[in-house]
């Protein structure tokens, strides 16, 4: 109906306004107070605070207390990784437009190297990651980057922990031979995968830092267009530096 305010979920609005109130006291507070401050009836406020405490958005103390738990900082912290990637996503969208190819950044952290952001387009499609990254890094230009970036030591210990799995008949599968390609790329400091991941296609990619975390950045082609790889690495580069730039600002 007209003029009517948009329909509000009181349930949600209440378990808010509880994690603010447990928000406001350092040391934690007990349910009666909690009830108290947030206007909410006592078993109201116990079935709340029981389900935020299951969830792991709140944490009772020994003494009864409650206090803010642990999946605040995880979601905290996810935030302040959109805010970073926020800034350098137009970077990536203009990658895209420019070479008309999908545009990827990955991470190595916490001893893995992840995907941290996609940006494609109808016109410019992204690759069908039908392997988990984690376990396709040999296989990608995107992975083959960060591992011919990383120390010698750093390198040995993620091939230890990932088998080199046989994704096509044109994936490098021999940790030998794979160090070699890794250590002799004709495009430097590009590295690519021929139709290593996914047949009819081939990737480019550079490295990228934020901070001291080291990443890639990278772009899928269809085959057809591989006459254009010098062209696709020429572009890379500056994108890499504008990326890396960015990412410094936002640390």
């Amino acid at each position: 109906m007209a003029g009517e305010g948009p329909t509000l979920i009181t349930s949600v609005q209440r378990a808010f306004r509880l994690m603010e109130a447990v928000g406001a006291h350092e040391g934690g507070a007990p349910a009666k107070q909690l009830a108290r401050e947030t206007g909410l009836p006592l078993a109201t406020a116990y079935h709340l605070l029981r389900t935020l405490t299951h969830d792991g958005y709140l944490r009772k103390l020994d003494d009864g207390s409650f206090v803010l738990g642990d999946k605040l900082g995880t979601l905290h912290a996810g935030g302040r990784e959109q805010a970073r990637l926020s800034h350098i996503r137009p970077a990536l969208a203009s990658l895209r437009d420019d070479l008309s190819a999908a545009a990827y950044l990955t991470f190595y952290e916490d001893g893995e190297i992840r995907v941290a952001e996609i940006v494609d387009s109808p016109r410019a499609p992204r690759v069908d990651l039908w392997v988990g990254f984690e376990d396709a890094a040999h296989a990608t230009a995107l992975g083959k980057c960060v591992l011919r970036e990383l120390g010698d030591e750093a390198r040995d210990e993620y091939l230890s922990r990932h088998h080199l799995a046989d994704l096509t008949p044109r994936t490098v599968t021999g940790r030998s031979e794979l160090l070699r390609r890794l250590d002799t790329s004709p495009l430097p400091p590009a590295v690519t995968d021929m139709e290593e991941y996914s047949l009819g296609t081939f990737c480019v990619a550079v490295p990228v830092l934020r901070g001291q975390t080291l990443g890639s950045l990278g772009v899928s082609l269809r085959v057809n267009r591989l006459s254009s790889i010098n062209q696709v690495r020429d572009r890379l580069i500056p994108a890499a530096n504008r990326v890396t730039r960015a990412l410094s600002l936002t640390i």
